[in-house]
């Protein structure tokens, strides 16, 4: 009998943290799937003191990407943002770690600038292309945020800031893709990822985009590459390089995931996704796999229940589902998580979320690459 031990669902490292600074968002954008973006609730530094310490703890070869993310992370004051960052600083001086930013860009000032800059930040705002597909993107006046969002992004470049962006592609907006990387091209990111609006949280019931035309988005998308647009665009590269590791007769590894821990202003900890925080399933509960005051991060991570596989599933989990079709006794439905060609899940990100039909990439891929 066979004692080989089984492989491991989970990475041992992680090689991206997520932190939650603050609760609070100023905007109230029609697909967030966040619960409690109304109240300020402020990350300790106790919390961020814990952070750095699990950090610290694992062995990592690569540094730790701390992404931070809300919530909006520039309505934390800027005072107390810097005493979290304070916990991390001597982790980032060694190079074990590097910040990241999410924003709307609607709060940023000139010193918030100076201090991305003084950080050393990169920085990602969210922005759904030009006025006329930023719909979605509103106040809680229902005031629309284009104009703050590209003041933010002008006082970006002022301060010589790139940025890369990310862009939710709704229903009302999918079939407009050479808008967005014309939009795109000129705002002048250095990137910009495209995230398909799903069902999740608080978000149940905006129109979903058919797997059809997410398939006609992508394929479009990568007809603009070849024409010669010059955008970068993340979902495109990350798939340009999987041809070209198969090619190369390298095939990129599946398991074990990066855990990608999301940690809560209060310390609570989800791995994998982090719209899993805060969001509760009304057959199985939170998400929850613990509390970086209680515990470390490498702790949580490893534990054995979520490292090795799971049971066999049941036929019903087996059952094919619709891409907009959410399981049993849940409440949210979730974009399909097939990766690119040849791959068997998700990548070690969490994104992208969607992907056309594997015939239908390949028969767009010109053969040299292929």
């Amino acid at each position: 009998m066979s004692t080989a031990a089984a492989p491991r669902m989970i990475a041992d490292v992680f090689h991206t943290l997520v932190v939650q600074p603050t609760t609070l968002c100023n905007l109230d954008c029609g697909y967030c799937y966040l619960p409690d973006r109304r109240r300020q609730r402020l990350m300790s530094a106790d919390v961020a003191a814990a952070l750095a310490a699990s950090v610290a703890e694992q062995d990592s070869t690569y540094p730790v990407e701390v992404v931070w993310h809300g919530g909006e992370p520039i309505a934390t004051p800027i005072g107390h943002l810097r005493s979290l960052l304070a916990e991390f600083e001597p982790l980032r001086r060694s190079g074990r770690i590097r910040h990241g930013v999410q924003t709307n860009a609607t709060l940023l000032s000139s010193a918030w600038c100076d201090l991305l800059v003084e950080y050393g930040f990169h920085i990602g705002v969210s922005i759904d292309g030009p006025a006329t597909c930023n719909a979605a993107r509103v106040d809680r006046a229902g005031r629309p945020a284009f104009d703050r969002i590209m003041r933010g992004i002008r006082l970006l470049q002022e301060h010589s800031v790139p940025f890369e962006v990310i862009c939710v592609v709704t229903a009302d907006t999918i079939d407009r893709a050479d808008e967005l990387v014309e939009f795109f091209t000129e705002v002048g990111c250095a990137s910009v990822g495209f995230n398909i609006e799903e069902q999740e949280g608080l978000n149940a019931h905006r129109p979903q985009v058919t797997a059809a035309r997410a398939e006609a988005f992508w394929l479009r998308l990568w007809q603009l590459r070849e024409a010669g647009h010059a955008l970068r665009i993340r979902e495109l590269d990350r798939l340009r390089d999987h041809v070209s590791a198969m090619r190369g007769g390298v095939a990129p590894a599946s398991l074990p995931y990066d855990p990608i821990p999301t940690v809560a202003h209060d310390g609570d900890t989800v791995i994998l996704s982090p719209e899993l925080l805060g969001i509760r399933s009304a057959a199985y509960g939170d998400f929850l796999i613990g509390n970086v005051l209680r515990e470390s991060l490498p702790t949580m991570t490893t534990w054995q229940s979520w490292a090795s596989p799971p049971r066999p599933a049941s036929p019903a989990c087996r059952a094919p589902r619709s891409l907009t079709t959410a399981p049993p006794g849940t409440t949210a439905a979730r974009a399909s998580t097939t990766g690119p060609p040849g791959t068997t899940g998700r990548s070690r990100r969490s994104e992208p979320r969607w992907w056309p039909t594997r015939a239908a990439v390949w028969a767009t891929i010109p053969a040299n690459i292929r």
